[in-house]
């Protein structure tokens, strides 16, 4: 696990809402504090969606939705004159990315073994932390993964212009 202060506030709140910067990531859950507390849950939901909306769009295998599914619904919970007083976001990545990230790094764990590699996104007042997170379904001593994690995801931040301490 591995906290990380976002140097520029404006310009991340620009890439999260505006841009395709986290789309690829899954959402797993978030809130947001306006003028109420509005709760999310990422657990994606098929049969909402009409056949010709799934051809396009398929889910994720994962069961929850992805980013860029939520990010104009969470925009316009931001707009209006007043900034909200705080949110939170919890990103998973996709378990193909895990799958990824295991076989680049070569470390010998199983996919099914992981829970969940999570990106915590947390907003008040003018500062946004992220904190990396690590969940394992079994025990291990092993950190290789949480390291790799953290690793991956201070070169994602370097990728994507987010100065970060």
């Amino acid at each position: 696990m591995q906290a990380y202060q976002i140097q520029d506030t404006r310009d991340f709140m620009k890439k999260l809402l505006l841009s395709e910067t986290f789309d690829t990531f899954l959402l797993s859950e978030a809130s947001i504090t306006t003028f109420a507390t509005f709760h999310i849950n990422g657990t994606f939901h098929p049969e909402y969606l009409h056949d010709s909306e799934l051809e396009t769009a398929p889910p994720e295998k994962s069961g929850f939705t992805l980013w860029k599914r939520v990010r104009p619904f969470f925009l316009e919970l931001t707009k209006g004159k007043n900034t909200p007083l705080n949110f939170r976001i919890v990103f998973r990545l996709a378990p193909h990315n895990i799958q990824a990230l295991l076989l680049k790094e070569g470390i010998r764990m199983k996919p099914e073994e992981i829970d969940g590699l999570f990106l915590n996104i947390h907003y008040e007042g003018s500062s946004v932390n992220c904190v990396s997170g690590t969940s394992l379904r079994t025990f291990s001593l092993d950190k290789s993964l949480e390291h790799a994690w953290d690793s991956m995801l201070q070169k994602f931040f370097r990728q994507k212009e987010i100065p970060f301490c």
